[in-house]
């Protein structure tokens, strides 16, 4: 009976929602998280009898066939790329990215460049610009010791007023990336993503630019899960997952019934 591994394929796919939706609402605080969604498609078909073929030697054709479907699978899991709210912290260095865009960070030597939009920036012993974890935004950025007030404007230009000037100082450029396809970023943990074929290459310019979001200082960018919808969709996954364990049930019924025959 094809029906135990159809049923076996279903519960699979909705474990995996199950993953997916679980993995969104523990990160429903995550600054700048993207929810992501589970894709499904259907398995290959078994023809018992093929659509179109011909039934006679008259040429009359077979209108629609026996096909048997195998079951469903996971085919992607994709980030919907929809910015979260934006929060006021009153930091400094904190910087959200209002419209398109991603910051660009320097991994440790070897990994290559990395992007986040998580703006949550510090200042490490050297004064330059980094991330959580120690990361330097690029491009380089450093703020001197005796910096009394740090401002970073739309543009992403980075001015501090020293310790006994008037004037501000640039000490820096923001500069933002952006793709042609988001969703196919790597993320690779820490709220960081990187580039892959599918993704396309980065395209770097000043933030405010036209094709490119605006810097906000003193805000971060909340995470765009929506915790009601992801409740319903938990309920759905579950209820599916029960379906398809009954289906397997009553497969193992039917063939109980059949052992029974004498």
């Amino acid at each position: 009976m094809r029906t135990l591994n159809i049923g076996a394929t279903g519960m699979l796919a909705q474990q995996t929602n199950v993953d997916v939706i679980s993995n969104n609402i523990a990160n429903m605080n995550t600054t700048a998280y993207t929810k992501r969604r589970a894709e499904f498609n259907d398995l290959l078909y078994q023809n018992i009898r093929r659509p179109g073929s011909t039934s006679t030697d008259s040429g009359t054709v077979v209108p629609s066939g026996i096909q048997l479907g195998l079951g469903v699978k996971t085919a992607a899991v994709y980030r919907i790329t929809t910015g979260g709210n934006l929060t006021a912290t009153d930091n400094s260095l904190d910087m959200a990215i209002e419209g398109k865009g991603y910051f660009r960070i320097q991994l440790p030597s070897g990994k290559g460049i990395a992007y986040t939009r998580d703006g949550s920036f510090q200042r490490n012993g050297d004064g330059e610009l980094v991330t959580h974890d120690g990361y330097q935004v690029l491009p380089a950025i450093t703020i001197p010791e005796d910096a009394v007030e740090i401002a970073v404007n739309k543009s992403g230009e980075v001015l501090v007023k020293l310790d006994g000037e008037v004037d501000e100082v640039n000490v820096g450029q923001l500069e933002l990336s952006t793709f042609a396809n988001e969703a196919g970023l790597e993320a690779i943990g820490n709220n960081m993503y990187q580039e892959t074929e599918a993704s396309g290459n980065p395209r770097s310019d000043n933030p405010n630019n036209e094709g490119y979001g605006s810097i906000l200082q003193g805000f971060l960018e909340t995470s765009n899960v929506n915790v009601v919808s992801e409740i319903t969709e938990l309920v759905s996954a579950q209820r599916a997952y029960e379906m398809n364990s009954k289906v397997i049930s009553t497969a193992d019924q039917m063939l109980a019934t059949i052992n029974q025959l004498r």
